[in-house]
């Protein structure tokens, strides 16, 4: 009995080990990762962050080929766990610890190498302990749903329209052209060619200069009203399944990501590519700019006034 309720309080780790069976994984694990976050269903947590506790533990098939050659993208990596975490707390204000944990689980299963998660979850400030939930889920969990999901996960088209693109006369044959080619459309822009605010600190500046990328997005939005800006990954799933032309604003996903753009905001067309790859994009467009050399998407560069 002593044993059962060590593991009970034990960290999820130490809870995997002790139920892996007769088939051993490999584990990856998160602890103490700690985030701000607006969640509960008391009126009191409404209006106010409070500090979240994620410990997190995934079961991974092992390799059975050759030695890893050291490559990061044939694991699966901490970042696609911290990612979960942070995409589903940008998607909504949730009420229960339960439903987080579960759609975190859901996430992190969707990766091909995830076999089995330990999802944990506390809060730290509601008392004088930490109050929680754990939660354990496999693939088999989500059975038929999680397999949907994978197959149905959308490649989008990210056009990168410069400035003067988007007062061309050929914007909304473009965005025609785009539209017929199958693929979900999203919208890219820089920064407006207008004087902005200057800041002394660097990371003052890029906030600025984000915030200034989004106000050029509505000046496009105001060109052409079948494009709809929009700035969480939540908006952007679901304008990808029903049809809808996005305007990429930046500064959330940009601000929120685990592993952020290396380019600065003022180097617009980088940052459009770097988009490409986070949304595993099929493919980046540049019209009146030229694509980045170090683009993780395949490119195609078009010249204002050719369609």
């Amino acid at each position: 009995m002593a044993s059962e309720i060590r593991l009970a309080f034990a960290h999820p780790s130490e809870r995997a080990i002790s139920t892996e069976g007769e088939a051993p994984r490999d584990r990856i694990s998160l602890r103490e990762h700690v985030r701000e976050v607006e969640i509960g269903a008391f009126q009191a947590e409404r209006g106010h962050t409070q500090r979240v506790r994620f410990d997190v533990v995934v079961e991974v098939a092992p390799s059975t080929g050759p030695a890893p050659d050291d490559d990061v993208d044939r694991i699966l990596s901490y970042d696609r766990v911290t990612e979960a975490i942070a995409t589903e707390l940008a998607a909504e204000r949730v009420n229960l610890l339960e439903t987080l944990a579960e759609r975190i689980a859901e996430r992190i299963l969707l990766e091909p190498q995830a076999m089995r998660t330990f999802v944990r979850i506390e809060k730290l400030d509601r008392g004088p302990g930490a109050l929680g939930v754990e939660i354990v889920r496999t693939r088999r969990d989500f059975g038929e749903h999680l397999h949907e999901v994978a197959q149905t996960r959308p490649h989008p088209r990210v056009a990168y329209l410069s400035n003067a693109a988007i007062a061309s006369d050929a914007l909304a044959g473009w965005i025609d052209g785009f539209a017929a080619e199958g693929a979900p459309l999203i919208l890219c822009v820089g920064l407006p060619d207008v004087p902005r605010p200057q800041a002394a600190h660097p990371l003052a500046q890029r906030r600025i200069d984000l915030l200034s990328i989004e106000q050029n997005g509505w000046v496009l939005a105001a060109r052409d009203p079948r494009c709809k800006v929009v700035a969480t990954r939540t908006e952007l799933d679901w304008a990808m399944k029903n049809g809808q032309i996005c305007i990429w604003a930046p500064s959330k996903i940009v601000l929120d990501a685990a592993q952020g753009p290396a380019s600065q905001p003022r180097d617009s067309v980088a940052l459009a590519g770097w988009f490409a790859g986070l949304v595993e994009a099929c493919e980046l467009v540049a019209i009146g700019e030229t694509p980045p050399a170090d683009s993780p998407v395949p490119t195609r560069a078009v010249t204002v006034g050719n369609s």
